[in-house]
């Protein structure tokens, strides 16, 4: 029996026109001399030189003269040192010193890729056969910062795809820091973010078990004022403030669509990007709908998994994930408790599949290997491509293994539904390979996918080319089934 894979003539590729307003900061001495020339500009001049740029950027920018204001008023210690009262500044000279401290930033120049996929929380208005999705994927612009960014798609009752247009606009979210850490999961994640064992003690010992972020804030500065003759143990009290900010909860306006979110890097610990969020349509034992994503936050040299938990796609909560489980990258969480616990799949040497069960959603210990390369297409490294899908006969698992020439390759294995840790069958050979047509592009030779979806009797597999831009693969499942079961684990 010979499986039959289709590839969607359907692409989905970076777009640079799609871009965001960031704040833009060149330093202090420069930042100073830049807002003393511009406050000398008489009101003619400011009137003149912002007037133009806001007709130019409205046409770009949902509300550009929200987004500089917002930007000024990052620079009130600057007007402090100069002696101005922000406050006192005429509305257009805002906007205009904002503009000088804006550059806009295209998410997608560089590449787009590694999407996953789940149902849209909206369903309505459908005719039968007919499914309405959410896509991520992992955006690269310059710099490769990579973040979150979504797009909707219809499947029709054939499963022809249709990724829907995008809007006019890009919207980073709104910030809210949560107001409450417990200390004890705080200071252990601490200890993987390989912060000076003499700062964390230093602050843990200054801390209620429970505590704000203020209280933290109001710590930190202390300390720095007493140790401000010692460079390097300043940038330890820094990080630690950095990784309070890797909590928080971020909200879009009720007027974007799903299309104009991007979820981009926000604290000190994600700043070089946000990378391969895998997206899972949770149903808890109530019934209750929740979506969740594991992704890996990147400064430049450390990893740190993360959660994300969505309702509706406009408030997310992001929190680090703890635990000797929470390690590496490839995280993918079960759609749903298994005998009472929480199920994932991880890969915290780098090569091979674990299997971690839990009380919590956010907390991973034990670490169990669940699987390792054995095929000549995998021999380098293999790990999950998503989180399982559960069918009948097992939970579906799509993997990604490494071979020769650093080629990735999509593979397939089934597990047990009641014993994930039991492999019960698999693909002997990969079920996509790069072609002709996907091997060239940002990274070549890489197919790669981040999660997939049952419709209509078939799978459906969005997947990166070369990571550079995504398509969609289909396979019918009975058959796909059938074939995993003539495997069997030796």
């Amino acid at each position: 029996m010979r499986l039959y894979i289709e590839r969607k003539p359907v692409k989905v590729n970076p777009d640079t026109k799609r871009v965001i307003a960031r704040f833009f900061f060149n330093g202090d001495e420069r930042a100073l001399e830049v807002i003393k020339k511009v406050l000398q500009f008489s009101d003619e001049k400011v009137f003149s030189l912002i007037s133009p740029i806001l007709q130019e950027y409205s046409k770009r920018h949902r509300n550009i003269t929200k987004i500089l204001t917002r930007h000024c008023k990052k620079l009130k210690k600057q007007f402090a040192t100069l002696g101005t009262d922000f406050e006192d500044i005429e509305p257009y000279t805002k906007l205009l010193i904002g503009a000088y401290f804006t550059h806009e930033y295209s998410i997608e120049s560089a590449a787009f890729f590694n999407p996953s996929i789940v149902d849209d929380p909206d369903q309505t208005d459908l005719v039968e056969g007919e499914k309405r999705v959410i896509i991520s994927f992992r955006a690269v612009g310059e710099g490769h910062i990579s973040s979150i960014v979504f797009r909707r798609a219809l499947i029709d009752a054939k499963n022809n795809i249709q990724v829907l247009p995008v809007g006019n606009y890009v919207d980073e979210a709104e910030v809210v820091k949560n107001a409450i850490y417990v200390k004890k999961l705080f200071f252990k994640k601490a200890a993987y973010a390989q912060i000076d064992s003499s700062v964390l003690e230093e602050v843990e010992s200054k801390l209620d078990d429970k505590f704000e972020y203020t209280s933290l804030s109001n710590i930190i500065k202390d300390s720095k004022t007493l140790n401000k003759e010692n460079p390097a143990r300043l940038v330890e009290y820094d990080k630690v403030l950095w990784l309070s900010d890797t909590y928080h909860t971020i909200s879009f306006s009720k007027d974007t669509d799903i299309s104009d979110r991007v979820i981009f890097p926000i604290s000190e610990f994600e700043r070089k990007g946000i990378e391969d969020a895998r997206f899972v349509k949770f149903i808890k034992e109530d019934g209750k709908v929740l979506y969740y994503a594991t992704y890996t936050a990147f400064d430049g040299s450390l990893i740190i998994p993360k959660l994300v938990q969505t309702e509706d796609f406009y408030e997310f909560k992001v929190i680090p994930l703890y635990g000797d489980g929470a390690q590496n990258k490839n995280l993918a969480l079960f759609p749903r408790k298994i005998n009472g616990k929480y199920v994932m799949m991880s890969r915290i040497d780098g090569w091979n599949n674990y299997l971690m069960f839990s009380d919590k959603v956010n907390v991973w210990e034990n670490p169990v290997l669940l699987k390792q390369p054995r095929y000549d297409w995998e021999l380098v490294q293999i790990g999950n491509c998503g989180s399982p899908i559960e069918t009948d006969k097992g939970w579906i698992v799509i993997t990604h293994g490494v071979g020769p020439m650093r080629r990735y390759c999509i593979g397939v294995s089934l597990l047990d539904l009641e014993d994930p840790s039991k492999e019960i069958g698999h693909l002997k050979e990969p079920l996509i390979i790069p072609n002709n047509d996907e091997r060239e592009g940002y990274v070549p030779n890489v197919v790669y996918s981040c999660g997939s979806i049952i419709s209509n009797g078939e799978l459906i597999i969005p997947y990166g080319l070369s990571d550079y831009s995504s398509s969609f693969a289909t396979v019918n499942l009975e058959l796909l089934l059938n074939k995993l079961l003539e495997n069997k684990p030796e």
